[in-house]
């Protein structure tokens, strides 16, 4: 898996170098040119939606384990509001590996400010984390996975200053 993520993070640096990526995500929050405003894009992500075997169970873990507010029930219950930053959408090929499982479809990575507190934390609740030792031009990741074993990728994105 961490031979699969350097060749990735590898072709995205070669490609626009980490400097550039960053650019790239400041790039993409400022106001749309003249030639690009007629044009309609998606802010941001709304919702992820996925099947689970016990529904009610995985949504508490992810608000347990991940402090992430499911569906509000109520007009009192809270909903969960991401901070702003860059997102990746990345298809990959159907024979990947990099999910782990061969039968998991997908796999979501959530961005965290401390990844070494978020790992003690999780690690403190019984889940095996593998922290990724690499420090890439773009950040640090861990792996983890939610009780019915979809992956979860934790990054903790680079600040400008070290990514220079």
């Amino acid at each position: 898996m961490k031979k699969q993520r350097r060749e990735v993070l590898g072709a995205l640096t070669a490609a626009a170098g980490s400097t550039l990526l960053l650019r790239a995500f400041a790039a993409a929050e400022q106001a749309p040119t003249a030639n690009h405003s007629a044009r309609e894009k998606v802010t941001g992500v709304g919702g992820i939606f996925f099947r689970a075997h016990d529904p009610k169970a995985l949504a508490q873990w992810y608000q347990d384990r991940l402090g992430i507010s499911v569906t509000p029930q109520s007009n009192n219950d809270p909903v969960w509001h991401q901070q702003a930053g860059p997102t990746v959408f990345t298809p990959f090929p159907e024979k990947t590996d990099y999910f782990g499982d061969a039968t998991k479809q997908w796999m979501i990575n959530f961005r965290v400010s401390d990844l070494d507190k978020m790992a003690a934390q999780l690690e403190a609740a019984g889940i095996a984390v593998k922290v990724d030792p690499t420090a890439y031009p773009i950040g640090r990741f861990a792996c983890i996975h939610d009780p019915e074993g979809n992956p979860i990728e934790l990054w903790q994105p680079a600040s400008p200053a070290t990514a220079k």
